[in-house]
């Protein structure tokens, strides 16, 4: 090897490292924003979109917090940042077989539950809202969570998210197989960004289909930023920051249609969601990433948020369940107020049951026996790559626990 050629691996070698300390503690701040973004996303279900619980405009019972609720609906686009974040950073140093499993027994065990639990409603009681009107197949078929990929309606409103993720997860795992370094992320993240673009312009199905448009932004920038967060100043340039500006840029195109689509239906009167607000809240949630990557929220370190963090899958999964049935029994009996209070209250307490007596042991059970399979059948790992990129994928990182929610 020429001189030349030994110090350029050897500069790989160490923009692959990872800074100090990243990966080795847990990101308490993470778990407080999944929270956040799991709150968001149910006052915008129980106090601004849900006409049909409350036989009224949401908005206009709950019309001083309007201008905020209105907004949670993007608490789905910080989930999706924090799942760029979290998911680089489980697959980092991991084999595909490893990621998933890991994917597999953290997502299926508590959705398997709430479908299960929305089937039983919706067929042997006479709670109505939200009913999905789905056949037994159909409903078997949910219980894959590929029901998007056949057309088939989702069990559960929120679902529709999950669908996303998991195209998510594949693309991360085809790349992967390739062997993932600092070098090779900026590139497959620039490649992204050209590709949701063209995608965007054309809507080309198929190009939207793989490259998610609409989505792709938020994963980017949570790639870029643990990109920052685990390479610091050894990410050379300015490339991530690049990357998160573009996706900034995409972002609010992106959150401005969404939330567009809901004002134009019913009018900004009814769901006083401006522009300007939307920009607003999508800078907001860039901010708290970006403060989470450069380490400004390293404080937070209560470990009992851990829990709060864990429990906001299913309650992501379950509150708009919870509030078909709480919501229209008492709505003529608790004014709007203490009612919205009380079922945000059972939400939070049937997700922390169910994240104890459900979906813990249910991780456990699950990935018990899918790493058992897989050590069974895996093949030994061919040997390839350069020096760099050995040196890369074999650094241990933290795996935490998905931000799905």
């Amino acid at each position: 090897m020429t001189r030349a050629a030994s110090q350029a691996a050897s500069q790989d070698v160490r923009r692959s490292a990872p800074a100090a300390g990243a990966g080795s503690r847990r990101l308490v701040e993470l778990d407080v924003l999944r929270f956040v973004a799991a709150f968001a996303v149910m006052a915008f279900h129980f106090m601004a979109a849900s006409r049909s619980l409350w036989d009224a405009y949401p908005t206009k019972l709950f019309e001083p917090v309007a201008r905020l609720t209105t907004l949670g609906i993007l608490g789905v686009e910080l989930f999706f940042l924090i799942s760029g974040f979290v998911i680089l950073m489980s697959v980092w140093g991991h084999t595909v077989g490893q990621f998933a499993v890991s994917r597999v027994a953290r997502l299926y065990p508590a959705y398997w539950f709430a479908v299960l639990v929305i089937f039983i409603m919706y067929r042997f009681s006479g709670v109505a809202g939200f009913d999905p009107k789905l056949s037994d197949g159909e409903y078997l078929l949910n219980m894959t969570m590929l029901q998007g990929a056949f057309g088939v309606g989702h069990a559960g409103g929120v679902f529709w998210s999950l669908w996303v993720e998991l195209r998510f997860y594949v693309l991360l795992a085809l790349f992967s197989l390739v062997g993932i370094t600092l070098r090779r992320c900026l590139v497959f993240l620039a490649a992204w960004s050209c590709l949701a673009l063209v995608a965007e312009v054309t809507q080309n199905e198929t190009l939207v289909f793989v490259f998610m448009p609409r989505q792709a932004p938020y994963f980017m920038a949570g790639m870029a930023f643990f990109l920052i967060h685990r390479f610091g100043a050894r990410t050379g340039a300015l490339i991530p920051w690049v990357i998160i500006a573009v996706s900034y840029g995409m972002s609010l195109h992106a959150a401005m249609e969404r939330v567009g689509e809901r004002v134009r239906l019913v009018g900004i009167a009814r769901y006083p969601a401006p522009p300007e607000a939307v920009i607003v809240a999508i800078t907001v949630v860039y901010l708290l990433m970006a403060a989470v990557a450069l380490g400004w929220l390293r404080w937070v370190r209560w470990r009992r948020l851990v829990t709060l963090g864990a429990l906001t899958y299913p309650l992501y999964l379950l509150h708009q369940t919870i509030s078909a049935v709480v919501i229209p029994a008492y709505r003529d009996v608790v004014p709007p107020w203490p009612l919205a209070g009380i079922t945000m209250a059972v939400s939070i307490g049937i997700a922390y049951l169910v994240y104890r007596l459900v979906d813990r042991p249910g991780q456990r059970w699950l990935r018990a026996r899918l790493e058992a399979l897989r050590v069974r059948y895996r093949r030994p790992r061919a040997r390839g790559g350069g020096r760099a990129d050995r040196t890369a994928t074999s650094i241990p990182v933290q795996s935490p626990e998905a931000s799905v929610p």
